[in-house]
């Protein structure tokens, strides 16, 4: 009985596949690094002990107990003391540091006179997320910091401890972040960097698993297996990666969404179905960029700058057509409600028209 071109092709493709250990090491070792490599790299989700320095031109108690709440605070890992900002500022921009916090001589003797002082810090903004977290901590710190004078002047007066906080504190504010409440990183950029790596990887996979069969001059062979048919004979061939790779999707999906609890609005089958949607699309792309450049050496390089460069692309045609959505909408509504009035005012000109003609 004749095998059909359809399992003969399939069969020719598994022997490939175990007979190389390259295929063996892009379809199932680098997918399941990247699976770890995403769910441990951002730790428990945020940025914490960013080496910073301190500049105490006081020292004094003061200046050491607001150095002491600085330690306490986790986004922060004091590494260096300075004698001057100068040095400071230096080791700043030579990045040993990310930012150093000021405290100018006669701080304490200003406090406790009631004179207006202050107390600056530096941040490297370079690292835009770095510098906005260290940012945020600052301000956070310094905020707690201005209003323990106070505090504590008021308390010697015999002022008790919840009228001090109503006054300082008239409103309570409670912040809910929807989607992500612990301000997590890993939520919003674990599974979108980790299929960012798998489609690149697929990329490259499936554009080299049809090239190579032109470098080792094998085209003829996978064509007659195929009976000449061009369609069993590409179907046939991605069909084990397709299936390799969708499994790791699933699993990956279930890592991140099961076992890391990323937060998700729809369940699993509708989940894992996008990402089998995305597996067979990557193909398709690959497929139709290596029938555009069939050389293998150009297509490797062309399919690499297409996967490195989606992920940028998505984050900015996704900010461009939100900003065309909030553009062109109002126009949109301005225009219909124009062309609303000039229908009320043509229909008015028309019952105008007709009662005169009566009269």
């Amino acid at each position: 009985m004749k095998q059909s071109p359809f399992i003969a092709v399939l069969k020719r493709e598994l022997d490939r596949m175990v007979s190389r250990r390259i295929y063996f090491a892009s379809c199932i070792v680098l997918p399941l690094f990247s699976i770890f490599f995403m769910a441990t790299i951002f730790g428990n989700g945020q940025m914490e002990n960013l080496p910073v320095g301190v500049v105490d031109g006081d020292n004094t108690a003061t200046s050491r107990e607001i150095i002491r709440m600085t330690e306490a605070v986790p986004t922060f890992r004091i590494t260096r003391h300075y004698a001057d900002e100068a040095e400071a500022r230096a080791d700043v921009q030579r990045k040993n540091i990310y930012g150093y916090l000021s405290i100018p001589s006669g701080f304490e003797a200003k406090v406790m006179d009631g004179k207006e002082t202050a107390l600056t810090y530096y941040y490297h903004y370079a690292l835009m997320s770095v510098g906005s977290e260290i940012h945020g901590a600052f301000q956070s710190l310094l905020k707690n910091i201005s209003v323990v004078p106070i505090v504590t002047h008021a308390v010697a007066l015999g002022i008790n401890q919840e009228e001090i906080e109503s006054f300082l504190l008239p409103v309570a504010t409670q912040n809910h972040p929807l989607f992500n409440p612990d301000m997590d990183y890993s939520v919003y950029l674990t599974q979108p960097f980790f299929f960012v790596f798998l489609q690149v990887i697929l990329l490259l996979v499936t554009t080299y698993s049809i090239g190579s069969e032109g470098k080792f001059h094998t085209s003829a062979n996978w064509l007659a297996v195929a009976d000449g048919n061009i369609w069993v004979a590409v179907t046939a061939k991605l069909l084990p990666y397709s299936f390799i790779f969708i499994a790791m999707s699933i699993l990956a999906n279930y890592v991140f969404f099961g076992v890391m609890h990323i937060p998700m609005d729809c369940g699993f089958w509708a989940l894992n179905l996008t990402s089998i949607l995305l597996v067979i699309a990557t193909q398709a792309l690959a497929v139709f960029l290596f029938s555009l450049f069939p050389a293998l050496s150009i297509i490797i390089s062309i399919v690499s700058m297409v996967g490195s460069l989606g992920a940028t692309l998505a984050g900015l045609l996704f900010r461009f057509l939100t900003c065309l959505h909030r553009c062109i909408m109002p126009l949109i509504f301005s225009l219909s409600v124009t062309l609303s009035r000039l229908g009320r005012i043509s229909f008015m000109a028309t019952m105008v028209m007709r009662i005169c003609g009566a009269t």
